[in-house]
């Protein structure tokens, strides 16, 4: 389907000395919330870290306007709708979209980072990747364009700039997309794919929950 204007929703975020105006489709309005933004700009509560548990940031990555490239914000959406992590202060799903600078600062401070995003590699539509966030490190080469600082990159460099305080345990997981044309929606490939990614990032939650953190 055509993207149309009528589907998507303005959220205007004020963030420390900045101002965003980001437009999602309506499906992701929850995921892609003020709070959401606030805790990318560091700005959010400090529940979690009063509390004392372990920091689970679980961060998908991707433009919903451009079909299976939104299959990262998929799987947030389901995580959201079977209440994983609900009322845990220490786990927390946030769509950074195709912000990288996002990611970098949201990932301060947590014990494990899990990314997920779609990818092109040329493997079958549909094929799930599950990768060492210390494999797709990427050194950002300076440009004119922000927009090309990706989550990569923030790995690389938010781990210099943080160092302790950055993850050491981050997962990546990718979803071969067969079309990131202009539209909304994925194709059944990319759909059945982001079942599966939802079920194993459930899964990897509880195995670092512990019966501890998720009392």
């Amino acid at each position: 389907m055509v993207l149309s204007p009528l589907a998507h929703l303005a959220l205007n975020v004020a963030g420390p000395g900045h101002r965003y105006r980001i437009y999602a489709p309506r499906r992701y309005q929850r995921i892609m919330s003020r709070r959401g933004i606030a805790a990318w700009c560091g700005i959010a509560d400090g529940d979690a870290l009063r509390s004392g548990l372990p920091m689970i940031v679980v961060i998908g990555c991707g433009n919903p306007n451009r079909l299976d490239d939104g299959a990262g914000l998929e799987v947030l959406r389901l995580l959201e709708a079977r209440g994983v992590g609900a009322g845990l202060p220490n786990v927390r799903l946030l769509a950074a979209g195709t912000d990288g600078m996002a990611t970098m600062f949201a990932a301060r401070g947590c014990r494990t980072l899990i990314v997920v995003d779609a990818c092109r590699s040329g493997s079958p539509p549909g094929a799930v990747f599950e990768v060492p966030g210390s494999e797709l490190e990427q050194r950002y080469e300076p440009s004119l364009n922000l927009h090309d600082f990706r989550w990569d990159h923030a790995l690389f460099a938010g781990r210099k700039i943080f160092r302790d305080d950055f993850p050491s345990d981050v997962v990546v997981l990718l979803i071969e997309a067969q079309t990131v044309e202009l539209g909304i929606g994925l194709s059944d490939a990319a759909s059945a794919a982001v079942a599966k990614v939802t079920d194993r990032i459930a899964t990897l939650i509880d195995a670092r929950l512990g019966p501890e953190g998720s009392s």
